[in-house]
């Protein structure tokens, strides 16, 4: 029976003056008015190019190659303004940087109208900038490079998350800023000498792991409330090594668990080996980029599996054993976990000690 990749994952792989927000009528017709301009026939039929720069209040636009700019508030009302300008242009693709949660509602509003959105990594636009010498940065710079990327590299439209994703990763994600939190309060109190700062310490350790339980036991409900996110999980945990903080990370943080290849998903959790080659020179392999909190989470459940994971410990071992460091050594369990979960919940099956 096929698979059906979620809309959310499809195409994530290919791996982001002051504007008053409550506008009154009448500085909605302003700004309606400054935007809207004649259009040519040639304009309408030419190719046209987006690019947003997001921030909390507005959004900053760039049509390319017509040279138009564009500044709408990021809220409802000024999104429709926006659609109203670009639905009679032949818009190609629409690029924006991802900023956390800024976007989302761009993004969701655009692509529900049938345009091409892709969502590119802040750090990938700066460099694309630096590549094509423009240093300097501001809102309607940063705009318009976003616009030239969108020809120039064609990064693949990024489908919006689901809701029910979206909402789980702002739990999750708030859940590891508790936990920080809670390590913080830890080292405060163990340096800590006055008994009233002591006691203070201690009652807000108490709350903030009140907090942080409940904020696991939210996104386990969340989890086990849905089919397909409560078949992953299964799956997931059924990993020697893999617990439960390092399963949920998996699921929020890397939804693209089962939808792409054991190399791509190595990339996205940043654990990829990348050549450093140059004429005959041959380069120590290394790892950069992906997704942090990923990252982190894979490290622990790599600690935990080199020593109760039956394979991963005598791979681990091995390569000690041939002067491997134990971080460099504990980066390729990491690889290898992220890709046993991959294949596991490609295959629809559960972790065996012997592979079928």
């Amino acid at each position: 029976m096929g698979r059906t990749v979620p809309p959310w994952v499809e195409s994530a792989a290919g791996e982001l003056g002051l504007f008053i927000l409550r506008v009154c009528p009448e500085q909605m017709m302003g700004s309606k008015s400054r935007m809207q301009g004649k259009v040519s026939p040639e304009q309408i039929a030419s190719p046209v190019y987006v690019g947003i720069d997001v921030c909390k209040a507005r959004l900053d636009v760039y049509l390319h190659p017509m040279g138009r700019k564009l500044q709408v508030p990021n809220c409802p009302q000024g999104l429709k303004l926006l659609k109203r300008e670009l639905k009679p242009l032949s818009v190609v693709r629409i690029v924006m940087e991802a900023t956390g949660k800024y976007h989302r509602q761009a993004h969701r509003t655009l692509a529900a109208n049938g345009f091409e959105v892709a969502i590119v990594n802040p750090l990938r636009s700066r460099r694309f900038a630096q590549a094509v010498g423009e240093l300097a940065k501001t809102d309607s710079i940063d705009a318009r490079l976003l616009a030239i990327l969108a020809e120039s590299l064609a990064p693949k439209s990024t489908p919006p998350a689901s809701q029910t994703l979206e909402e789980l990763q702002e739990l999750v994600h708030a859940r590891n800023a508790v936990t920080a939190e809670a390590a913080a309060l830890a080292n405060r109190c163990g340096t800590a000498h006055t008994a009233f700062l002591k006691a203070e310490l201690k009652r807000r350790q108490k709350a903030v792991a009140t907090h942080i339980a409940k904020l696991e036991a939210e996104i386990l409900r969340r989890i086990e409330n849905d089919v397909v996110l409560a078949r992953k999980y299964e799956l997931l945990r059924s990993i020697p090594g893999i617990g439960v903080v390092a399963a949920i990370t998996l699921l929020v943080d890397l939804a693209e668990l089962g939808y792409c290849s054991a190399k791509a998903v190595a990339l996205l959790a940043g654990l990829a080996p990348l050549a450093d080659d140059s004429g005959h020179r041959v380069g120590e392999r290394y790892i950069q980029g992906g997704r942090f909190h990923v990252r982190t989470a894979l490290y622990m459940a790599a600690v935990t599996a080199s020593r109760v994971n039956p394979d991963l410990a005598a791979f681990y071992k091995r390569l000690r054993a041939k002067g491997k460091k134990a971080k460099v050594a504990l980066t390729a369990v990491m690889r290898k976990l992220v890709i046993l979960a991959n294949t596991l919940i490609t295959e629809n099956r559960t972790w065996l000690p012997t592979a079928p």
